[in-house]
């Protein structure tokens, strides 16, 4: 009874207020509301460099539009990941549940995002992927509230088979960390190489991130491949480029890999790393003018030379741009805000990209060989590759 009377007193006070003009300035501050933006990124540990460059390239592209979105400002709310999967529910749903956010923005670990996947699939949150390669993301648990604007696991290696056949290396060794990363970047290269006719002779492994390489390297020395290709990245793939040279592989058997082996970790690898071939979907020194005015303009505001990381951060805010201006900042529009984002083109420093149907970006590969401590394109390995988007169904 007490329910009941509650709610006509309410409707009651609705009328009357709706009578007075009452509710028009309400209405008003709904729609001038700040948009609320959550970062879920990695801020301490191993990734932390690559979470700030996400958030130095997404703050970036926003401010491009005068800090708005759609034209309505913007509140900011932060959650450092820690790049630790077992805290990933617990982290998504502070920034979905107790600060609301119209939109959550992260990972770069795989297995944070499955975690954020978990909660946005439930709470039909618009989730951006500015890094985590994780096959299901874009694939088996596709959700239409989701997109990513990196790569997935396998995009960078499927251009590598044809490339590798063309230099006439027909018989390659395949090796990795264990780990889901690791397998998902084979089912790339195995697609290509073999479909380019060529033979993979062995799959050597070893657990991430385990970085006692010599075993292996001296199995390979014995099998004679025509070529090395790897998926490795970060600290450990400094360390497997110097052990490659000191156990006399280096000039031997050509090494390739997806372009992580040599992203940010030249310094560290030194000379080893000369003349080694990847693929990737950026480079520092692709020549374009929208490339250079990027790196012009990242390098004026935060004092840094950006990478991938921050391009693909830029592109995350690109993407939002496009959703945001079409719906005029109204991001409760969802059905048109994603018909948006899907047809977006995005002029990326990468070079434009569009949007596949599981939510993965359509991109060019570039072949880049090292030289002097800097990936050099020296050509482009694949046009617009799409991930193959298995099992994604867009319910």
């Amino acid at each position: 009874m007490t329910t009941r009377r509650l709610v006509l007193s309410r409707s009651a006070a609705l009328i009357g207020a709706a009578s007075t003009g009452l509710l028009l300035p309400q209405i008003a501050r709904a729609q001038g509301a700040k948009v609320r933006v959550g970062l879920m990124l990695p801020y301490t540990g191993t990734f932390a460099q690559l979470g700030v460059a996400i958030e130095n390239g997404f703050r970036m592209a926003l401010d491009e539009q005068g800090g708005k979105l759609g034209g309505r400002e913007i509140e900011w709310f932060k959650v450092d990941d820690e790049s630790e999967p077992a805290k990933g529910v617990e982290n998504a749903n502070k920034l979905v549940q107790r600060d609301k956010v119209d939109v959550l923005v992260g990972t770069v670990h795989s297995g944070v995002q499955m975690g954020i996947q978990r909660v946005v699939r439930d709470s039909g949150t618009l989730s951006l992927i500015p890094n985590a390669g994780v096959h299901a993301a874009t694939r088996a648990l596709c959700a239409p509230n989701v997109f990513r604007t990196s790569f997935s696991n396998s995009q960078p290696t499927r251009a590598l088979g044809q490339a590798m056949v063309a230099k006439g290396h027909k018989k390659a060794v395949w090796i990795t960390w264990k780990y889901a990363a690791g397998d998902e970047a084979f089912e790339g290269f195995k697609e290509s190489y073999t479909a380019a006719g060529g033979t993979i002779v062995k799959e050597l492994g070893l657990p991430f991130p385990n970085v006692e390489f010599q075993a292996l390297l001296t199995e390979i020395a014995s099998l004679k491949p025509d070529a090395v290709a790897c998926f490795f990245a970060g600290g450990g793939a400094a360390k497997f480029i110097r052990d490659y040279a000191a156990a006399g592989l280096k000039g031997k058997i050509p090494l390739y890999g997806s372009g992580f082996l040599t992203e940010g970790v030249l310094d560290a690898a030194g000379p080893a790393a000369d003349g080694i071939i990847t693929t990737m979907h950026y480079s520092d020194s692709l020549d374009t003018p929208r490339n250079r005015k990027f790196r012009l303009d990242y390098a004026k505001t935060f004092r840094m030379q950006p990478d991938v990381y921050a391009v693909q951060g830029y592109d995350t805010g690109l993407l939002l741009v496009q959703g945001a201006n079409a719906v005029k900042g109204d991001l409760s529009a969802k059905p048109a805000l994603y018909k948006a984002m899907e047809g977006a083109v995005i002029d990326s420093p990468r070079g434009k990209w569009t949007m596949s149907k599981s939510h993965n970006p359509v991109q060019d590969i570039y072949l880049r060989q090292v030289e002097n401590k800097e990936n050099k394109v020296i050509g482009v390995a694949a046009k617009a590759l799409a991930d193959s988007g298995a099992g994604c169904k867009m319910g």
